[in-house]
């Protein structure tokens, strides 16, 4: 893994090392694959993190490095709820979260961030704390909203990345704030697709109840 964090290549005049090449590039099949609602999309997801938590551990971002570990756990949650939830026609069962759920899912969002950005701060483990808090808590969420099949997630996402860019550029790590940027491309698709499998499994549902 040292050598992967040590040695690098050159992309558009930025050295980028192989870990973050590799890592974000399966962050990226993530995306593609969470939208085609494919189980591959876990399995991909594990190796991500193990990359890329030696990549912010050594850009001394203790928020993005600590989330690696729990997007670890929750990938292994996620892989096992999808492998139960799955449909016949329409691949794993996706729906619109409800009012209750949304407004937990923006709890977490801003207490999470609240509470783990005084705990970076207090500790001295990131130059960023409240954006770093921001992104760790944010990608929590999603992953535990993705894992329950849940169309917010998407959105989350976003949210993510609205914050994810400009530190990845504060940071030097050039190539994953591209990335970044591919993934708003990505996610924004991947939610209106989310939103139409909802609204059909929602029809169908509905139908099916009726008769």
């Amino acid at each position: 893994m040292d050598v992967l964090v040590t040695q690098s290549l050159t992309l558009f005049g930025q050295k980028v090392s192989y870990a973050e090449l590799i890592g974000q590039l399966c962050a990226l099949a993530v995306v593609f694959l969470a939208q085609r609602r494919t189980l591959w999309t876990w399995p991909v997801q594990v190796g991500a993190t193990v990359l890329l938590y030696a990549v912010y551990v050594s850009a001394n971002l203790g928020g993005l490095a600590t989330r690696q570990v729990v997007i670890f756990a929750i990938s292994l949650y996620g892989w096992w709820a999808w492998t139960r939830r799955q449909d016949p026609v329409f691949g794993v069962v996706v729906r619109r979260g409800t009012g209750i759920e949304r407004l937990a899912l923006v709890g977490a969002m801003v207490l999470g961030t609240v509470a783990f950005a005084l705990t970076l701060d207090a500790l001295n483990a990131s130059w960023a704390p409240w954006p770093d808090a921001w992104i760790f808590v944010g990608t929590v969420v999603a992953f535990a909203a993705q894992g329950r099949g849940l169309v917010e997630f998407w959105v989350v996402w976003l949210a993510v990345d609205a914050v994810g860019v400009p530190l990845q550029i504060a940071s030097g790590l050039y190539f994953s704030a591209a990335v970044y940027v591919v993934f708003a491309v990505l996610v924004v698709r991947g939610l209106l697709d989310w939103v139409r499998t909802a609204d059909r499994q929602r029809v169908n549902d509905t139908a099916l109840n009726g008769s």
